[in-house]
């Protein structure tokens, strides 16, 4: 059983969980005590460290919105958001419900009439905005992925091509976000007409594709040098056993540049959540960037506390993404990460 929670642990990268399963099964409890204070307690109190000086210092600073708001204000702001999100989702299903009621006295005078339900049109709650900004950012990633992940092993594997794309790769990977952006959002204002029917709004597909161009790099980067770092041991067999190309790739190349691939799709994962807000903000799509954007020019004395909210907010998100891309690398590459 322990040795299954410890696997389990390292997997999904929670490794702070492993000495108190060690500490159970009563191996060697002195260096389990020891461990458990160096990865769990010394964190913690710097962190509680962290928040006084923060609680201290934030008082004497003041802004246009008031003063910079301490833990127990932002804390406040965040049980605020998370009872704004009840109360809408409640809203909600009273307008569903109010017109369920008024359809079926409807069919009850007339069984023929024509019944038609509307949408809810209520403001997106602060968790709406962040599975908007999730929603986008997974879209960026998986599009920058499917592009970066063929391109890199073809540079990996042809020395030509490689030397071909590679000047390319150094100019546009140091290009910021909001130098993509008024490009991308004339390309899609000219080329993606919206309709009714429309799938997608434009700024929706304005942050995508931002995420697009500024993400795929490592991914890109890491596959070439994973691929071109195969022991050619393993690519002189391919050769000897007449492999084809497709084979080669699937039996040789992706088993052995895996470990590189998924660190390149880690670091990507971690650069498009970065990217996203700056996009969201300027795009106005209607993630925790816009939200971020409203608040502060909102300029309310609650403004700056939320604001601090998203902060936090965005930070916790993009250290769940990294143990999730941590698990998915762990579990397809057979542990052996970089």
């Amino acid at each position: 059983m322990s040795t299954t929670l410890i696997k389990f642990f390292n997997v999904t990268g929670l490794t702070w969980f492993v000495p108190f399963v060690k500490l159970c099964a009563g191996e060697n409890p002195q260096q389990q005590m020891r461990q458990i204070g160096l990865t769990i307690i010394v964190p913690i109190l710097a962190f509680v460290v962290f928040l006084g000086l923060w609680n201290a210092s934030a008082v004497k600073i003041q802004t246009s919105l008031g003063a910079i708001p301490g833990p127990e204000a932002v804390w406040q702001e965040a049980q605020g958001l998370i009872g704004a999100h009840y109360a809408e989702r409640e809203k909600k299903a009273a307008f569903y419900e109010r017109q369920k009621i008024r359809n079926q006295q409807r069919l009850a005078n007339d069984p023929k009439a024509e019944i038609k339900t509307r949408p809810y049109t209520g403001k997106p709650t602060y968790f709406d905005q962040i599975l908007t900004s999730l929603y986008t950012v997974f879209t960026g990633f998986i599009i920058a992925t499917l592009i970066a992940v063929p391109l890199g092993i073809l540079c990996g594997m042809s020395p030509v091509i490689n030397t071909a794309i590679n000047p390319m790769i150094q100019i546009f990977k140091p290009v910021s976000p909001l130098a993509w952006l008024p490009i991308v959002t004339l390309v899609v204002s000219a080329v993606y007409i919206t309709t009714d029917d429309s799938w997608f709004e434009k700024a929706f597909l304005t942050s995508a594709i931002t995420v697009t161009l500024c993400s795929l790099w490592p991914t890109l980067i890491n596959t070439a040098v994973g691929v071109s770092s195969i022991d050619k041991d393993l690519v002189n067999v391919g050769k000897v056993l007449r492999l084809n190309w497709s084979t080669q790739i699937k039996k040789i190349v992706l088993p052995s540049a895996l470990p590189y691939i998924f660190t390149g799709m880690r670091m990507s994962l971690g650069v498009g959540w970065m990217v996203l807000i700056a996009a969201e903000m300027l795009a106005q799509n209607p993630g925790l960037g816009k939200f971020i954007w409203d608040e502060f020019q909102n300029g309310s004395s609650n403004s700056l506390g939320r604001i601090m909210v998203a902060v936090f907010t965005i930070g916790i998100i993009g250290f769940m993404l990294d143990r999730v891309m941590h698990s998915l690398q762990q579990a397809f590459s057979f542990g052996k990460t970089l």
